[in-house]
């Protein structure tokens, strides 16, 4: 058994596809089969559900994911052990993030990282669940490190240093009923149709959590993925959301409005893997983020 099969079998696991994995790794999706095929026959056993759409691991390839992952990080961080006694820093950071984080400039940071270490490799990453996939995403090794929102205690396997706190508010269209009221509760907001985000994103975990301590029950009706598009919904009139201020950033045809009563802080915070060393190019990259936020 060869690292390369790990390699490509890793890679078809997390894309979930030959075709797409093939392109990751830069090689002919012919190759890629032909090597889980090898792979599989050496263990005796399926590890992937071929369908015409897409594929799926079987439980012997979920069994054999984490220690094919954790084979890699193996062989990542010997790697970074001689880079280091060689005065280089190399390797590939994973890096999971928002959609849009109007409080970390993401490409900037990036940027400067690349410029002092050109050999690191940097992989950006969203996950379609939010934070939760994130989270998911450093617990089962396929990222480093996440930019995350994670209100409360974080799951087990992960640690978190907040960078910020921010507080949401109330996003309604112009002429709305509550445009003009000298104060907005969430009781006042009964029956109203919102704009948010899905289930696992930080701010609807926020948002749901002070709704359902008012014991007011809400109706979602529109669910968008990128933070900076609610507000042109609400815009239009579909409905009212609850948002950071940087989302917002043209109010034309919108009023925004703090919510009376409520805790509805939204905390943006850089998580990582409590159940392994970061490699040495993670590292360097946390201590970056630690001082741009400190």
């Amino acid at each position: 058994m060869e690292l390369r099969h790990f390699e490509y079998f890793v890679a078809v696991a997390e894309e979930r596809g030959f075709t797409r994995a093939a392109a990751r790794l830069h090689v002919v999706q012919s190759g890629v089969s032909a090597v889980i095929k090898a792979l599989e026959r050496e263990l005796g056993a399926e590890l992937l559900e071929r369908t015409s759409k897409r594929v799926v691991l079987t439980d012997a390839g979920e069994a054999l994911l984490p220690r094919a992952r954790a084979a890699l990080d193996a062989v990542r961080a010997a790697r970074d052990a001689v880079d280091e006694v060689r005065g280089g820093l190399r390797g590939t950071v994973r890096i999971g993030t928002l959609t849009s984080v109007g409080m970390i400039d993401v490409p900037a940071l990036l940027g400067r990282f690349h410029r002092l270490y050109p050999d690191v490799r940097l992989q950006l990453a969203v996950s379609s669940r939010g934070s939760v996939g994130l989270l998911e995403g450093l617990v089962d090794g396929s990222i480093d490190l996440a930019i995350a929102s994670v209100p409360g205690r974080p799951p087990a396997g992960v640690r978190i240093r907040q960078a910020h706190h921010e507080q949401l508010r109330l996003v309604l269209p112009e002429g709305h009923r509550l445009a003009d009221a000298e104060e907005v509760t969430i009781a006042d907001l009964v029956g109203e149709a919102f704009v948010d985000f899905p289930e696992g994103y930080g701010n609807r975990f926020v948002v749901d959590h002070a709704f359902a301590a008012a014991g007011i029950q809400r109706h979602v009706t529109i669910q968008v993925m990128d933070i900076a598009s609610a507000a042109s919904f609400v815009r239009e009139g579909l409905g009212v959301s609850v948002l950071p201020q940087f989302a917002v950033p043209d109010r034309r045809g919108l009023v925004v409005r703090p919510l009376a009563g409520s805790d509805l802080e939204w905390p943006l915070g850089v998580a990582v893997s409590s159940l392994q060393a970061p490699s040495a190019a993670t590292r360097a990259l946390l201590e970056m983020i630690e001082k741009s936020i400190s």
